[in-house]
């Protein structure tokens, strides 16, 4: 089978309600929306009360219009197929200055957020100063030829990384940026710029019109000193235990010999591997059977080793992520970020069951 994933919708619209605390928010859905379903959660946001998407995606665009006919819709990547972008209605990123000398005569009515590069360095304007370029070029144009600029952003990259300077810094250029815009006469309908760590860390920046939240919506904590109440997991991953066994002490199993215990052991043998989408890393600590924790001691591509007692049977279920097995806890334990757990999941072979559902299957 290679496991079961299960969403609870309910529980994610509460969720994502409680994260987005009535404020406007653009839901980031990037990767199938961290791969708990692209449809699946555009709809449940919607019916949450968010308004507004963000992928990487042209082709996730689109579908987000097709969901959503009302939805904005920011690609946070630059985007070529302008002929596309206008058929979409879908704002854009404006990365630079050589991107916008490229395309600025395709660009008429195209909606544009302005992006500033900060200490993440990913893309974006290096200051003012080509912003600034860019938009007193646009005054030079006819009114129909000119693009909309309708917001600036960009990305803390360092918001999660607690005890380091690095955020501070980002953030300070940050709003250094806007002021000096601002008193140049500068402004702008959409400014985001925080991510779901740098709003747990400062709530809503003053200026900022819109948070652009990925993981809290999802219910993972943005750094792991936070209250786990206020980010409560609607995915669980499990999987059956495919046959109980005995081994003496020195007999090795799984690839390679990885396991070899060192006395009589009682092993399950579990029906999810790294090829279902879990990470070599994760299996470095436990799963939980019974409301109890177990040790992982081997991984293989389809099969998972847990060292059990005689308290476990095969008919128990094995729970590899749950709100007793936090995806957050893991990330905290050095196995990946929680977006790289979620995003490792491979939904061609786990089977997945949505509770509460109203309809919406992929």
């Amino acid at each position: 089978m290679g496991g079961i994933l299960t969403i609870d919708r309910e529980q994610f619209i509460e969720t994502a309600k409680h994260s987005a605390g009535g404020r406007d928010v653009i839901a980031v859905v990037k990767n199938n929306a961290y791969n708990y379903g692209l449809e699946f959660a555009v709809r449940a946001f919607w019916e949450a009360g968010i308004r507004s998407f963000a992928t990487t995606s042209l082709d996730e665009a689109k579908r987000i219009r097709s969901y959503m006919p009302e939805a904005l819709i920011f690609m946070m990547n630059p985007v070529r197929n302008l002929e596309a972008v206008r058929e979409y209605d879908l704002h854009i990123t404006m990365p630079s200055l050589e991107y916008y000398y490229e395309y600025h005569e395709s660009l008429a009515g195209i909606n544009v957020h302005l992006e500033f590069a900060g200490l993440f360095n990913r893309s974006g304007f290096e200051g003012a100063p080509g912003m600034v370029e860019v938009m007193e070029h646009q005054k030079t144009l006819q009114a129909a030829e000119q693009m909309h600029i309708k917001g600036i952003w960009t990305h803390f990259g360092y918001a999660d990384e607690l005890g380091m300077d690095e955020y501070e810094i980002e953030r300070g250029m940050w709003l250094d940026l806007l002021e000096t815009l601002d008193i140049s006469g500068y402004t702008f309908d959409i400014v985001h710029a925080q991510n779901s760590a740098s709003f747990a860390r400062d709530g809503i920046l003053d200026g900022h019109t819109h948070l652009r939240l990925g993981i809290s919506l999802y219910g993972s904590r943005p750094y792991y000193g936070l209250p786990e109440t206020a980010f409560i997991q609607s995915l669980e991953l499990k999987a059956e235990i495919v046959q109980i066994r005995s081994i003496r002490s020195g007999q090795k199993c799984g690839y390679g010999g990885s396991y070899e215990p060192d006395g009589d052991r009682r092993i399950a043998v579990v029906d999810i591997g790294y090829g279902d989408g879990l990470l070599r890393k994760r299996a470095a600590f436990d799963c939980m059977i019974g409301g109890r924790r177990y040790p992982i001691k081997s991984l293989m591509m389809s099969h998972m080793i847990v060292e059990i007692d005689d308290a476990v049977s095969q008919s128990d279920e094995v729970v590899l992520y749950s709100n007793e097995m936090r995806i957050d806890e893991f990330t905290a334990k050095g196995v990946g970020a929680n977006s790289e757990q979620l995003g490792a999941l491979n939904y061609q072979s786990l089977e997945k069951v949505i509770l509460n559902d109203v309809g919406i299957h992929q």
